[in-house]
């Protein structure tokens, strides 16, 4: 039933359209739900919000990659909070994007504290990650970034692997595509993956799909997504994962811009 229900959701609203103005913040927020082959469901909400230093200006463009084609630095924070049957797994975020005024250079980071707990056995896991970013726009709609991801466990291990990262969203015929690809280049194992694209039927709705590999824990997963603008502040989005062993996941979401 929970799947019906989000797979309908997913796909909601999108006979609506609509056109957006200029805009200064976003809010969102979402419900994801993990469905292993082995033992239950688990559940997740998040929030989250952006504040850009000035107005991100809409002109001509798909109005999910507003405020990247206009340039519009930023900072973001997110909240993912989930707990289920005793078993609390949590993240907190923050981070900013920083495009150099009158150049082509990028700075981008952020910092996030994972955190798992499990009462009846006693675990008590918290994890600090963070990314630093520097990149460069060669050409419009595209963005190349070179950068480090690290972690930090709690009386644990920690490390830092280079990052590599491109971006470019183009228009082909009377339509925008966008092409998103990331690479996590650390030793052994240590590797993560993701490539993902978006089609443009509007200005206003967008089709996708994603294909993410993590070597560390020998995992990998394909997705569907899609978003939809349905009036000039308000979008829905969702997306259907598919992976190894039915790890399988649905993720519907909603944001506001004002």
């Amino acid at each position: 039933m929970k799947k019906t229900f989000i797979a309908a959701a997913i796909l909601a609203g999108l006979a609506f359209t609509g056109t957006a103005n200029a805009y200064q913040s976003e809010v969102g927020g979402s419900y994801s739900y993990l469905d292993p082959d082995h033992g239950s469901g688990v559940s997740q909400f998040g929030v989250n919000g952006t504040y850009y230093f000035n107005p991100v200006q809409i002109k001509n463009s798909p109005l999910a990659e507003a405020a990247f084609l206009d340039r519009a630095s930023n900072v973001n924070a997110a909240v993912n909070y989930g707990d289920n049957d005793g078993t609390k797994n949590s993240t907190y975020g923050i981070g900013a994007e920083y495009y150099v005024p009158n150049s082509d250079f990028y700075l981008g980071g952020g910092v996030a504290r994972d955190e798992y707990k499990v009462k009846r056995y006693g675990v008590d896991n918290k994890t600090t990650r963070y990314n630093a970013e520097v990149g460069y726009l060669p050409a419009p709609g595209l963005l190349v970034a070179v950068g480090v991801q690290g972690y930090d466990v709690k009386d644990g291990d920690d490390g830092a692997d280079p990052t590599l990262r491109a971006k470019y969203v183009t228009q082909i015929g009377q339509h925008d595509i966008n092409l998103e690809a990331r690479g996590v280049f650390g030793d052994g194992n240590n590797k993560q993956y993701y490539v993902g694209g978006d089609y443009y039927i509007d200005k206003t709705l967008s089709v996708g799909a994603d294909y993410t590999k993590d070597k560390s824990i020998d995992q990998d997963q394909w997705g569907i997504t899609a978003k939809k603008f349905f009036n000039e502040n308000l979008s829905v989005d969702g997306r259907l994962g598919f992976g190894d062993d039915k790890y399988n996941t649905y993720t519907v979401g909603a944001s506001y811009r004002f």
